[in-house]
């Protein structure tokens, strides 16, 4: 009889191990799957958004969806910088254009590989440095905080006043 309930007690012990092992690895899993699901946007560092945009420039070749992403990423500054060159470029031609189609696939090109991405924060703007293997691979970009998200302020240099031929009223 004592024999009995030395093993119905260890049996009961295993029994409970089990059960602790069974919840502790339920909680690892779910712990896991929430952290999946709580992964920060791309945008939500300075280095996440130029990873990002690297990434979608690397991609991008026609496809206006990809052009879209990218142009999506930009400050409201480069934005509008885009958008008042497309407007031009429709004027001039009388075709519309998008934005987002100002980013010309064969005009952008790495000079070398990024390898880290370190980002100095200060208040809404950021300086991110990617830098190479090499030590004179490197580039700073900087970045902006704005819509809820860190954007990529790209310095377009600003479009020249429309000229106009003399006599014209245009």
């Amino acid at each position: 009889m004592a024999m009995h309930r030395q093993r119905a007690r260890h049996g009961g012990r295993a029994a409970a191990r089990l059960r602790c092992a069974v919840v502790a690895a339920l909680l690892s899993v779910a712990a896991l799957a929430s952290a999946g699901c709580s992964r920060r946007p791309p945008t939500g560092t300075p280095d996440g958004a130029v990873r990002e945009l690297i990434a979608h420039l690397r991609q991008l070749h026609g496809d206006p969806a990809d052009a879209r992403a990218a142009f999506e990423l930009l400050s409201r500054r480069a934005r509008d910088n885009l958008a008042a060159r497309a407007q031009r470029y429709s004027a001039a031609t009388g075709k519309a254009i998008a934005p987002e189609a100002m980013i010309t696939p064969s005009r952008f090109h790495l000079r070398f590989e990024p390898q880290r991405y370190v980002a100095q924060i200060a208040g809404a703007h950021a300086l991110v440095e990617v830098a190479g293997l090499l030590p004179g691979e490197r580039v700073q970009v900087p970045c902006v905080y704005e819509d809820a998200g860190w954007r990529v302020d790209l310095a377009l240099p600003p479009l020249p006043p429309v000229q106009m031929r003399p006599g014209s009223d245009l």
